[in-house]
């Protein structure tokens, strides 16, 4: 038999392990990795506190793990390949170390590869879909009584509303808050409204009550998440969809988004309050005025826009034009001139000609993102893209159009963060840099990180820096005081 020393796993090619405090000596042992979106983090907390009624509590050693999860997004190729590795590397310890271990797939990839996982690659003994987290019990009994268990239903009304989400073993200080599950937008090449589901809201009274106990520990940020936090919209409960079936007295007493963003920003003001993600098209003139109004709310508003061509907004079923995202991104800036603006931009997708990527190029320099996230074009199975649209623009190309976006966005984050220089900011204090132990790491309320020398502060203190330097991606500089705004 191999020594564990030689299946001691790379930490570094692991997605983010949750781990909390044990609940005590010889409860069942739960290990969970985590990649993808904020969404698949937050529902990794989620599944933790439903199975630690059960008794388990988790472990950062995969040896000793009793039931082993992978909970990924299924939007892009390479995420399904790294689970792919991921559920062998178990698999491997399973056989070698730990035979009793049970083997799961939660979230997102779970409805499109249960068969293959279950049934063709024999990788798992449990699939759970993200509304089934709470049949969780019954599909490990089913695994312990000897058959293999799936479960990936979904709900127009699950949102986990009651559920305490146990907190990853992060700082302490920021947490995200779920405030709606699902996507009813249906973009062409997204996975998303075939995974998660119908949209629906959480009830609000729920989400106060969260972000007031996370408050009252000790945590100083939240970040309303979502799928599409501005579509936010409560009326009782149910899918957004059925709104219009509602009662004349649900219609009118119903909270949408910016209501309940400025619920949230007065439960303290030493709480700072961010949200993501927002679609273009349902961001509102509500949502920015609201944000204005409160010190306590970020200046920082994640905005995909996928592209900058209006050809190919319409074959990826987005419901806006450049010209409309245009007009937001003014709107932005005039009623929050410091505003910090990130997206979301795919390149390569199907018929995207030469003049299309310009357009991408124009937008970007019209805006000037404070970061992005860019990606090649992968198509899903099961997308209205793969079923309609062939994939015919070549790898190469995909690749070179990348490259330009890429590179167009780290000269304006560069742009951006130099902006910063000679000025005071208001940090909050979130961990050590990974650049120096003898250095703090947080971010400014435009979400930009900053760097600066630990002196007598702690992590979740609010520090003013004065910024000396900086990167594309990083402010440098030296703490001031303890500031007296967020």
């Amino acid at each position: 038999m191999e020594t564990l020393e030689k299946k001691k796993i790379d930490e570094s090619k692991q997605g983010n392990v949750l781990s909390i405090k044990s609940l005590e000596e010889g409860t069942k042992k739960l290990y969970i990795e985590s990649y993808g979106c904020q969404m698949n983090f937050s529902d990794s907390e989620i599944v933790a506190s439903i199975l630690n009624e059960e008794n388990y509590c988790t472990t950062k050693d995969i040896s000793e793990a009793d039931l082993v999860f992978v909970n990924t997004c299924s939007i892009r190729e390479k995420a399904e390949q790294t689970v792919r590795k991921r559920l062998q590397v178990y698999n491997s310890i399973k056989k070698s170390i730990n035979p009793k271990m049970v083997v799961g797939v939660l979230g997102c990839m779970a409805e499109r590869l249960k068969e293959k996982f279950l049934e063709e690659e024999k990788l798992v003994d449990i699939v759970v879909g993200p509304d089934a987290y709470r049949d969780l019990p019954n599909l490990i009994k089913e695994v312990e009584d000897g058959r293999k268990a799936v479960n990936v239903f979904l709900s127009k009304e699950e949102t986990y509303a009651d559920i305490k989400p146990v907190r990853m073993s992060g700082n302490g200080v920021t947490a995200f808050v779920s405030i709606t599950r699902g996507c009813d937008n249906m973009c062409s090449f997204c996975v998303v409204p075939y995974t998660r589901g119908r949209e629906r809201s959480r009830n609000p009274n729920s989400i106060i009550q969260e972000c007031e106990e996370l408050f009252n520990n000790g945590y100083r940020e939240v970040t309303l998440l979502g799928q599409n936090v501005d579509s936010y919209l409560w009326y009782g409960g149910g899918a957004k969809k059925d709104f219009k079936k509602a009662s004349h007295e649900a219609q009118r007493d119903s909270l949408r988004f910016a209501d309940l963003l400025d619920k949230v920003a007065q439960i303290n003001p030493l709480l700072r309050v961010r949200f993501s993600t927002s679609n273009p098209q349902d961001m509102s003139l509500g949502v920015l005025k609201v944000m204005a109004k409160y010190d306590n709310i970020c200046n920082y508003i994640h905005l995909p826009v996928q592209s900058g061509s209006n050809t190919i907004l319409k074959k990826m079923n987005r419901q806006h034009t450049k010209e409309e995202y245009f007009q937001l991104i003014d709107n932005i800036r005039s009623i929050i001139p410091d505003c910090g603006i990130s997206h979301d931009m795919i390149a390569g997708f199907p018929t995207e000609t030469d003049q299309d990527h310009q357009d991408t190029l124009d937008l970007m320099e019209y805006v000037k993102y404070d970061f992005g996230f860019m990606f090649a074009y992968s198509e899903r199975p099961g997308t209205l893209a793969a079923r309609k649209i062939k994939n015919d623009i070549p790898e190469t190309i995909k690749k070179k159009r990348l490259s330009e976006i890429i590179q167009k966005q780290q000269n304006h984050s560069r742009f951006r963060t130099e902006k910063f220089v000679g000025k005071i900011v208001c940090v909050l204090i979130e961990k050590t840099s990974k650049r120096s132990e003898d250095h703090w790491s947080g971010r400014t309320t435009q979400n930009t990180v900053a760097v600066f020398h630990k002196k007598n502060y702690q992590i979740g203190d609010f520090v003013d820096v004065k910024i000396t330097s900086c990167t594309s991606a990083t402010l440098i500089g030296d703490a001031v005081k303890l500031s007296n705004h967020i």
